[in-house]
């Protein structure tokens, strides 16, 4: 069975399935900081949907079982809602370049969450409603904590689920740090904050990978 896991650079989530037996790729504009092997490199959009050049040159001729997407955050968390804003004050009017690109943000996220896949995961924090209401983005199925997943740390994750089951907790502890939402500015702060939780994942690949093989093992009855 095969997984993509869109907008991926680090390669947690995809090792994560890869180790429980599953052909699983990542895809992202940036290098993998993982196994190049299991990596592409570029437009999510197009791997995605299929018949894509990349795929043709890998040689795949299956399509995807499960999408797993992370989709850029910066236009759409509620974390940004000011800076849609001139000045980042409401008063001042709206920043239509804002606007535009929460307004791209939206639609890619969209096209990962409709994906032609069977079963779906898109991964964002908490939303702006403003997305949600002009683009029809609908209610995330879930909303989960890293220190559901053996992290002591918070960090609200929404799970926007398609033919999934909603994630169980697996290992509960004590911590409620707010590690990533204190991080320092720097030139890898954009890209540490997008990191998956290995607990996380590792969530991810036993429950979901599991209800997977179980629904195809039924249908092949």
């Amino acid at each position: 069975m095969r997984v993509l896991v869109a907008c991926e650079f680090s390669g947690t989530v995809r090792d994560a399935f890869r180790e429980r037996g599953f052909d699983a790729w990542s895809c992202d504009m940036l290098p993998t900081e993982g196994d190049p092997r299991w990596h592409i490199q570029g437009d999510a959009v197009a791997v995605t949907y299929s018949g894509g050049k990349s795929l043709l040159d890998l040689g795949f001729v299956t399509p995807w079982d499960l999408l797993i997407a992370h989709p850029e955050c910066t236009f759409l968390a509620n974390s940004g809602a000011k800076h849609l804003y001139a000045g980042m004050k409401a008063e001042n009017g709206p920043n239509p370049d804002r606007w535009a690109m929460m307004g791209a943000a939206a639609t890619f996220f969209n096209m990962m969450l409709n994906a032609p896949i069977a079963h779906v995961a898109v991964e964002n924090p908490i939303m702006l409603g403003h997305p949600r209401r002009l683009f029809g983005i609908p209610t995330p199925t879930q909303t989960i904590q890293p220190h559901e997943y053996g992290h002591g740390e918070t960090k609200a994750t929404c799970l926007w689920l398609r033919n999934l089951p909603p994630l169980m907790p697996t290992n509960p502890v004590e911590g409620r740090e707010q590690r990533v939402w204190k991080m320092g500015p720097g030139p890898d702060r954009k890209k540490e904050r997008s990191r998956t939780f290995p607990g996380i994942a590792a969530a991810m690949a036993e429950q979901w990978g599991d209800y997977i093989r179980a629904h195809r093992e039924r249908k092949a009855a």
